[in-house]
């Protein structure tokens, strides 16, 4: 009889198990909303690196999935003559400017998406 009991909750465990990570897949990951979709990235207009002469290098906090490095990108991307590149895997931001980077401005930018820059 136990067995019958323990074979009964694991095939539960399993069947939950199945339904998250298929959620999971279609809709984005948990941390950021469990029904939320994958957000579309707003890449910079101009993307020769060559009009860029200023690269900077950010550690952000706060980023758990690929839908938190989106929301860096895009916040940083949204201001002019900006292109940034954001690494969940090593929760940077890659900054490119056209003039002096304003410190201050990327890091409201950031934290605006609900982020923090570390350095």
């Amino acid at each position: 009889m136990a067995d019958v009991v323990i074979i009964a909750v694991l095939v539960v465990v399993v069947a939950a198990a199945v339904v998250v990570v298929r959620r999971r897949a279609t809709t984005g990951s948990a941390c950021c909303g469990e029904h939320e979709k994958s957000l579309r990235r707003a890449g910079a207009q101009d993307r020769n690196k060559s009009h860029y002469a200023h690269e900077v290098t950010l550690s952000i906090g706060g980023m758990t999935c690929n839908n938190c490095a989106t929301r860096v990108e895009n916040a940083l991307n949204a201001l002019p003559d900006t292109w940034a590149s954001v690494s969940i895997a090593d929760k940077t931001a890659v900054v490119r400017t056209k003039d002096e980077p304003d410190m201050g401005t990327l890091s409201r930018a950031v934290a605006e998406a609900g982020y923090v820059v570390l350095s």
